[in-house]
């Protein structure tokens, strides 16, 4: 398929108009129609309900979408690894969750640039679903995360067991109250199993979907929540955060995801290894 047919339909679809669609693509209005006549086509099906209103997507349309991400996602992967090529022996693509990176994954950027020189390396902090979707897409060669979800044509190799534990600040009232218990949701496993273990705190009056920019409110304010101990440790050592004893710990595996014909490939070997050496050191904390 022209790529162009799935940009055209992902413009339209997101303007509601072939017209504005047209703009935001600087081709003309009859270039859009043309691509969509030809796609619709090519699958059979009519993407758009055209009125006077706009274009609104069919079910066919709606189906059609996720298809159409992926095809754009995957040209441009092939783009940009084409690119890099011409400077670099290889290309790495990596992701994951955003609080993964903090205090591990971004350790292990510079050893990775020190061991393998010649090695363009892409970074992504992606949510959980994103990452399987992309590594099923091929657009991604690594992916570390909590769940690992088993596909064909993947491989999942554990690195390390996550320990959250509750902490408070510092200079925080030594007694507590309910409304100084913050909610970070960190993971939909640790949401999970919080609501389980702490009925009473299902609605809590602060939720921190943040991540470990949570971490900080904990620092600057009298609060108290849970945090990965990896994350909350240099903040224990130096008596800046607190533990709160005879609290329920939760601890749950990190894994790393790779397509299984990347296993016998030497660079990657290499890459496992840095990721192997770096999770024994967060593992070991």
């Amino acid at each position: 398929m022209d790529i162009n047919l799935a940009r055209t339909f992902l413009a339209v679809a997101e303007a509601g108009s072939f017209v504005e669609a047209a703009r935001a693509l600087h081709v003309t209005q009859s270039t859009v129609s043309t691509r969509m006549k030809t796609l619709e086509d090519a699958l059979g099906h009519v993407m758009f309900e055209r009125s006077k209103q706009g274009a609104r997507l069919t079910v066919a349309g709606e189906q059609f979408r996720r298809h159409a991400m992926t095809l754009v996602r995957v040209w441009q992967h092939a783009q940009q690894d084409v690119g890099l090529y011409d400077a670099h022996r290889d290309h790495l693509a990596m992701g994951a969750p955003q609080m993964l990176w903090d205090g591990f994954l971004i350790g292990c950027i510079p050893v990775l640039r020190d061991d393998l020189k010649d090695i363009a390396i892409t970074a992504s902090a992606l949510s959980p679903g994103t990452l399987t979707q992309r590594m099923q897409e091929g657009t991604l060669d690594l992916a570390v995360l909590y769940r690992a979800v088993q596909s064909p044509g993947l491989l999942v190799e554990p690195l390390f067991e996550e320990e959250f534990v509750m902490v408070a600040n510092a200079k925080a009232p030594a007694r507590r109250s309910p409304a100084d218990y913050v909610f970070v949701n960190w993971a939909p496993e640790f949401e999970l199993d919080h609501a389980a273990v702490f009925p009473k705190l299902r609605s809590p009056s602060l939720n921190l979907d943040l991540g470990s920019i949570a971490v900080d409110y904990l620092l600057n304010n009298p609060a108290r929540g849970y945090v990965p101990m990896r994350l909350a440790k240099p903040y224990l050592t130096r008596g800046r955060l607190v533990e709160v004893k005879r609290e329920r710990r939760f601890t749950y595996p990190v894994f790393m995801v790779y397509p299984e014909d990347l296993q016998e490939d030497a660079t990657f070997a290499a890459v496992r290894a840095v990721l192997t050496r770096q999770a024994g050191k967060v593992g070991g904390r």
